[in-house]
């Protein structure tokens, strides 16, 4: 195989390839390829679920070399992982939500996780994450591990509470029942619930959870 000529001091065969990082087209590189990357994999997930998603379907979606998603991402479930935290955002999220102390924490928490939920933007990847996450290990651990240690476990321990990834544990499992009854089994009266009724009545418990002593 042959490269274009001139393009260093050793002309067109210069040994092989850095691994992970092959030549590609003009396009398929540069600041907004991992972007591209992380959009076609929410994509991918939200149409075909976690079983039927591939690294290769998700570099032809995005137009670049299925080397390129695993120099970025690695391995599919880390492509996974990546996705969620696309949606949920917690290097933004979690400042705003300890910005006010403890005072009034299970609200912002709970109104920060329905809101996501309720952003049509948001909500298509999300579902088809909950419903990988039902009929497969490795998205369920995926899963399992963003919401603990990249959103509630970080919120508990920056609280200086005791016990926080008990605490932690147990605000996961409650929003994540919240949001399978609500958004993938649809189950009523909750499915129909205005969402700042819902907010109201979890904000205290997660309030209880995560900041009484």
């Amino acid at each position: 195989m042959t490269t274009d000529g001139g393009s260093g001091p050793h002309g067109p065969a210069d040994g092989p390839k850095r691994r992970g990082r092959p030549a590609r087209r003009a396009g398929t590189t540069g600041p907004g390829a991992r972007e591209r990357i992380l959009e076609a994999a929410r994509t991918e997930f939200a149409e075909r679920g976690y079983d039927k998603t591939s690294i290769r379907g998700i570099a032809k979606k995005a137009a670049v070399d299925a080397a390129l998603v695993h120099h970025y991402f690695g391995t599919k479930d880390e492509v996974f992982a990546a996705a969620i935290e696309v949606s949920f955002e917690p290097a933004l999220v979690i400042p705003a939500v300890l910005a006010g102390g403890t005072d009034g924490l299970g609200e912002r928490l709970a109104r920060y996780f329905i809101g996501v939920w309720e952003n049509p933007a948001t909500r298509a990847p999300l579902l088809a994450i909950m419903r990988s996450a039902l009929t497969h290990e490795a998205a369920a651990k995926v899963l399992h591990g963003f919401v603990l240690r990249r959103l509630l476990e970080r919120v508990a321990e920056a609280l200086d509470v005791p016990d926080p990834t008990f605490r932690a544990e147990l605000a996961a499992s409650h929003m994540i029942g919240i949001a399978m009854l609500r958004y993938v089994i649809k189950a009523e009266p909750l499915a129909s619930a205005d969402p700042e009724k819902i907010v109201a009545m979890v904000a205290p418990t997660l309030q209880r959870y995560l900041a009484q002593a």
